[in-house]
């Protein structure tokens, strides 16, 4: 099968690059592996064939170029370094190269694990909500399309057919196996639902190995899929992890309609987030550019699992500038709850040039009838009050008017009777009004400060604690000491695992000039098969996991 596929053009000579390696090719262009001389780095280089000059893939070509400069920051779409013309007049792109297999080379291999199919698919519909928001469609989302970075991330790649949102041309050019029904209507038409279906119809295939309408062992023809694609329901995963509400999800996202799919890439994604939080899967974070003013009023409000926020600078500060910092006035407590001492009212300046001058507490008084000018104190929560009570309808200042609410005749009774031991009285009463303002001052500081400061938060205990996450735990590094060599007529490969685990398998498959061969799988560290006649004998391998997870890709030829 892959003997019948059209030979890639010989490569460019391009200033500031060296040809290592052809990649692949497609229907108007081919994809080489070159190194950069500054800054030094491997990189793909997609050159557009010469035959296809003459035609509209210049105009194509180029428009993906834009449209993929426009995108190419955003952490899940391929990074488009340059573009130009080679010496022989072909355009060419440069653009990032990811040495891991595509996902379609992954998921045919072993399917997805349900929490890694759920990652990529959130990830992926951010890359796509990001091109829609930029008045962009992909119309060709597919797991071939999507490679994988060496940071194991997917990328979205290959937007040679994208279209403006609001374009006219066809939906000609689509994959099949991905298309939604109106794909292959008499007059096709692309919108945003298009790529909402193609994004779920990619999801189904991580998790089931193959896409969704393909049948293992029966006709799988175009026109076989094009007609259950348009009249059979989703099938069902035959997966016992997969909950129903998974299901749910991708039979509203591959609707026949595309009125009753998700309404946008981001609404698709949310769901499969609501999908990660019912599995108490961690959830995966939705990357958008947030290119919306911001707003006077933030809406804490607002329920959804993604929100889009400025960038906010924060600055430490461990001496803030004095005339920045005030204390807030905690509310005093309710009359009726707390109770009342008379102390001595203490003026408080109205203002004072040091703004960060702690306030003393507010004056409430206890009974409606209470003259304003009187304070109550509150004690500090958890402290008895003063033993020390009075009347509170009796003023304590020495200096108060006739008709403040004192006993006149108790004054006149008073002043008239010689007191016993006036000096020992005296020393006495000075005692008692030393204690009170002392306990008065320790409770007005405990009432000032106590509302204030919070308490020292709890240490977390061990049951509750959460165990650190390695961040490179998902690596998975190449095979080495990749050799091979001609005996008795077969070509041997063999090679070593430098870090072995329980499950590890490897993907291999030979290329030659004119494309690659059939992927597959072995669970031991070498490979027979027979020599190339009419040349050396090139394989690629790969490390797969267990899980799925997949390393970098190592190639190698017979001498």
């Amino acid at each position: 099968m892959s003997a019948a596929k059209r030979p890639p053009a010989p490569p460019p000579a391009l200033p500031g690059f060296t040809y290592i390696d052809v990649l692949g090719s497609g229907g108007f262009a081919d994809v080489y592996l070159y190194e950069q001389h500054l800054p030094r780095r491997r990189v793909a280089v997609k050159v557009m064939l010469p035959d296809r000059m003459a035609s509209g893939s210049a105009e194509q070509f180029t428009a993906e170029a834009n449209v993929m400069a426009l995108l190419s920051t955003h952490p899940a779409i391929v990074t488009i370094y340059q573009a130009g013309v080679s010496d022989d007049g072909r355009p060419y792109l440069v653009m990032e190269y990811c040495s891991r297999p595509n996902l379609q080379v992954r998921s045919r291999a072993a399917a997805f694990s349900i929490a890694e199919a759920l990652r990529v698919g959130v990830q992926v519909a951010a890359a796509v909500e990001t091109a829609h928001r930029a008045g962009i469609l992909h119309r060709d989302i597919k797991p071939a399309n999507i490679l994988v970075t060496e940071y194991n991330r997917p990328a979205l790649t290959d937007f040679g057919i994208a279209t403006t949102a609001d374009g006219e041309e066809s939906a000609g050019g689509m994959s099949i196996p991905w298309s939604p029904p109106e794909a292959f209507s008499e007059q096709p038409g692309s919108g945003v639902a298009t790529d909402v279906y193609a994004l779920g119809a990619t999801v189904y295939t991580l998790l089931a190995g193959r896409s969704p309408f393909e049948q293992p062992g029966g006709r799988n023809g175009g026109a076989d899929l094009i007609g259950r694609i348009e009249s059979q329901p989703v099938p069902r995963l035959e997966r016992a992890d997969a909950p129903a509400s998974l299901q749910l999800v991708l039979e509203r996202a591959m609707a026949k309609r595309p009125s009753d799919r998700y309404e946008s890439a981001i609404a698709f994604a949310r769901a499969l987030q609501r999908v990660q939080i019912e599995l108490a899967h961690s959830v995966t974070p939705i990357d958008i550019l947030d290119d919306a003013p911001e707003s006077a009023d933030d809406d804490e409000s607002d329920g959804e699992l993604t929100r889009v926020r400025g960038i906010v600078s924060i600055e430490p500060q461990t001496n803030p500038a004095a005339g920045s910092t005030r204390r807030r006035e905690s509310p005093a407590p309710a009359p009726d709850t707390a109770t009342a001492a008379d102390v001595p009212a203490w003026p408080v300046p109205a203002d004072t040039a040091d703004p960060t001058m702690l306030r003393g507490p507010v004056t409430i008084p206890a009974q409606a009838d209470l003259d304003t000018s009187s304070t109550i104190l509150r004690p500090a929560r958890g402290q008895a009050a003063p033993a020390h009570t009075v009347d509170p309808t009796r003023d304590p200042r020495p200096d108060a008017a006739a008709g403040s609410g004192v006993d006149e005749s108790m004054t006149a009774a008073a002043a008239g009777t010689p007191a016993r031991g006036s000096r020992r009285g005296l020393w006495i009463g000075l005692s008692v009004a030393a204690v009170v303002v002392v306990v008065a001052g320790v409770a007005v500081g405990a009432s000032i400060l106590a509302p204030s400061v919070a308490p020292p938060p709890a240490e977390p205990s061990a049951s509750a604690s959460v165990a650190p996450q390695d961040p490179l735990g998902g690596y998975v590094p190449a095979v080495t000491a990749l050799a091979g060599s001609v005996q008795g007529g077969n070509a041997v490969f063999t090679w070593t695992n430098p870090d072995p685990k329980s499950g590890d398998g490897y993907l291999w498959y030979t290329y030659t000039l004119s494309g690659n061969g059939e992927t597959r799988k072995v669970t031991e560290p070498t490979v027979t098969m027979p020599a190339d006649a009419g040349g050396p004998t090139c394989i690629a391998v790969t490390l797969v996991r267990g899980d799925g997870t997949a390393g970098a890709e190592t190639r190698k030829c017979t001498p």
